[in-house]
């Protein structure tokens, strides 16, 4: 797992980047706070502010996300407000509480923004809870959240704005119906369902730390699709728990707030959430685990005891989560996965019919982005079928066929990115045998996307060549008909069920 983390790409050092603007734009926030004459507390929501600005946005232009930063405050005061003001009235607050959570999850229908508003909205109705807000401290607090974004935004699209220099990332928008046959729609009663869980019982088991339980039901239905998804992240939101409780027995508690050891190892979870959460959920809630317990302790509230209570909140809320996608309009992994590697696949084709367009001579075809979003569906393929891929699946059939899958997807690509260089070459001229190479190409996606048991056709033996284009042609089309078999399942063993 360790090695997971630091040996992982990290293409043009993004990673790395993204976590050291976070670490500046969050250590911005807080002294500007400070200087501003604000509390602990409100230096404590500033600076969660500050994480969540930098953290959430992931529009694919740089003014969509100047346009949903401006809007984080529009979403998040009121929120504050609401949850400041029923402090002291726990039947409103709670109610209130979960329309915030399945509204959060709801507004994923409306992309990376909808997805960017929940998150804030919620994680400010969170913290109010976390600092025990009440109303007399609503306007340092929201002075608190106004400056820091202001920070955040002055970091991000001002003193640190790498994302100018580099091409927008293109939006991959995941497979939905319409109804109750949306997946954001099932997701956000799910999600209510699974807070109101957690809520109930976390209350009984703490009536002041309860909102451990909701945070752990909220996160762990965070960029998930199915319950395969889900179960999976809960198991590693747990064991990130699990771990960083056991750290910040090590380091957290025998630091017992001292300022400025304390202040640099929360510069260091901050790096580490932003640096880990693209590999490893696991190690981000380590750093989050214990940023939570630096934040206690420098407030002067930090126990072993109340190490103990967040396991027992996280293991009420990962419950509540499982429960939900297990018996509330459960979303099943075969559904999502099938519609994920669809979506790839008819990239694949879009990225084959441009390049052979590019090599017959239109300048106008530009198969750039097609491969820049082929790679994104593909991590979100691997993403979908991790469930499957688990160490803790039992099911070998199934767990051979889904890495079978992921392998041949990985050729497919390989061998478009192969055909694009090619494609990009201006020396590069068009082979008529293009034509029928990328003709096999379609018929193939088609068959294996248009949801009947056709096969496609068996490859006849191609002829060595030294044309380039047509080489990753041919290796394009092998790896589609060898993609067949795992996919093609008879319907009592499905290569993505759960």
């Amino acid at each position: 797992m360790l090695k997971r983390v630091f040996v992982a790409p990290d293409p043009g050092r993004a990673r790395l980047r993204f976590a050291a603007r976070a670490v500046l734009g969050v250590s911005l926030a807080v002294v500007v706070c400070g200087l501003a004459g604000h509390s602990l507390v409100g230096a404590v929501t500033g600076g969660l502010a500050a994480l969540l600005a930098l953290f959430t946005v992931t529009d694919a232009t740089v003014r969509g996300q100047a346009v949903t930063t401006a809007l984080l405050p529009v979403v998040g005061l009121p929120v504050l407000a609401a949850a400041a003001v029923l402090h002291d009235h726990p039947g409103a607050r709670d109610l209130t509480f979960l329309v915030v959570v399945g509204a959060g999850v709801y507004a994923r229908r409306w992309g990376p923004r909808g997805h960017s508003l929940g998150v804030f909205a919620f994680m400010t109705f969170f913290i109010a809870q976390f600092l025990q807000a009440t109303p007399g401290q609503l306007p340092e607090l929201s002075a608190a959240v106004l400056l820091s974004v202001l920070c955040a935004a002055a970091v991000r699209f001002g003193l640190w704005c790498y994302e100018r220099r580099t091409p927008p990332a293109p939006a991959v928008a995941p497979p939905d119906g319409i109804g109750l046959a949306r997946i954001t729609t099932r997701q956000a009663i799910q999600a209510t369902a699974g807070a109101g869980f957690a809520l109930v019982v976390g209350q009984l088991v703490s009536a002041e730390r309860w909102y451990w339980a909701v945070g752990a039901t909220w996160w762990i239905f965070v960029n998930t699709s199915s319950r395969g998804e889900t179960l999976v992240r809960g198991f590693r939101r747990l064991l990130g728990t699990v771990l960083g409780i056991g750290l910040g027995l090590l380091v957290a508690v025998p630091l017992n707030g001292a300022v400025v050891p304390s202040a640099v190892l929360v510069a260091a979870c901050v790096f580490g959430i932003f640096y880990t959460a693209a590999v490893s959920y696991t190690w981000m809630m380590l750093c989050v685990t214990l940023l939570a317990e630096l934040l206690y302790g420098l407030l002067d509230l930090l126990q072993p005891a109340l190490l103990a209570l967040r396991l027992a909140e996280t293991g009420i809320g990962a419950l509540g989560a499982v429960l939900a996608v297990l018996f509330v309009l459960p979303v099943t992994t075969h559904t999502v996965n099938n519609a994920w590697i669809r979506h790839a696949l008819r990239c694949v084709h879009a990225c084959t019919a441009e390049a052979a367009a590019r090599l017959a001579g239109d300048g106008g075809a530009d198969p750039s982005p097609r491969v820049a979003e082929l790679e994104q569906l593909l991590g979100r393929v691997r993403l979908a079928l991790a469930p499957l891929v688990h160490p803790l699946n039992p099911m070998r059939g199934r767990k051979r066929r889904a890495r079978q899958v992921i392998a041949l997807l990985d050729d497919c690509a390989r061998e478009i990115r192969g055909l694009v260089a090619v494609a990009a070459d201006p020396e590069a001229s068009h082979d008529v045998r293009l034509t029928a190479a990328c003709w096999r190409v379609q018929a193939a996606v088609e068959a294996l996307t248009d949801g009947t048991t056709q096969r496609p056709a068996a490859l006849a033996p191609e002829p060595p060549t030294t044309e380039p284009a047509l080489a990753h042609l041919h290796g394009l089309e092998r790896a589609l008909t060898e993609l067949a078999k795992p996919l093609r399942t008879p319907p009592g063993s499905p290569l993505v069920g759960a």
